[in-house]
């Protein structure tokens, strides 16, 4: 997570051959199946969890089978921790609650295409598919500037899709930096004119 983005923030089972090339990445949202949409729609209501608290909207939910086992929200600014981006967190979760730090099988959704940071832990706790919504052309690790998962030497490897649900995740992450940048010009505003008016008049 997790927030790959503005500076002031932010699973192909293994190939049977043992030969893959990396990872296969869906395009076509209409191909993006009901069960897809389902989860990432969750992972959205988690991201509106980070939005609350101020920090970057970015959610995640780990399945396993049908099940729902983690659930995870950006907040590495609360948290003061950076690496508390909405993946580590549903990864940690889990984890704990299955008391194995492998998690084989499960699938990871994710709003935003998950950064360098955040693919190396998806690796370590052998996560079978990785699904995400927006892009992130600056941090993502999943294809936007590295693609962290495509390294035929990597001895573990997991199906990525992506733009599952991504005009809704982006619009997410869209309006939280309008909405922040909306606040720092009013708040600027308001200083300016509460310094123009503690200025004393000049006599005429």
């Amino acid at each position: 997570m997790s927030e790959p983005l503005p500076a002031d923030g932010l699973p192909q089972p293994q190939d049977p051959d043992g030969a893959s090339a990396g990872l296969a990445t869906a395009e076509a949202g209409s191909a993006h199946s009901e069960r897809d949409r389902r989860y990432m729609s969750l992972a959205l209501d988690a991201a509106q969890s980070a939005r609350a608290a101020g920090e970057v909207p970015v959610g995640a939910v780990l399945v396993c089978g049908d099940q729902v086992i983690a659930t995870g929200f950006n907040h590495p600014i609360g948290a003061h921790d950076p690496s508390a981006h909405a993946e580590m967190i549903a990864l940690r979760t889990a984890a704990q609650s299955l008391q194995n730090y492998r998690l084989p099988g499960c699938e990871l959704y994710v709003t935003l295409e998950p950064c360098l940071m955040c693919a190396g832990a998806i690796m370590h706790a052998r996560i079978a598919r990785v699904v995400f919504g927006a892009r992130d052309p600056k941090t993502g690790a999943c294809g936007s500037v590295v693609d962290a998962f495509a390294n035929s030497q990597l001895n573990h490897h997991t199906q990525v899709t992506g733009d599952v649900l991504a005009a809704e995740c982006g619009n997410t992450l869209k309006s939280f930096f309008a909405d922040r940048r909306r606040a720092i010009r009013e708040e600027r505003a308001a200083a300016a004119a509460q310094a123009q008016a503690c200025v004393p008049e000049q006599p005429v």
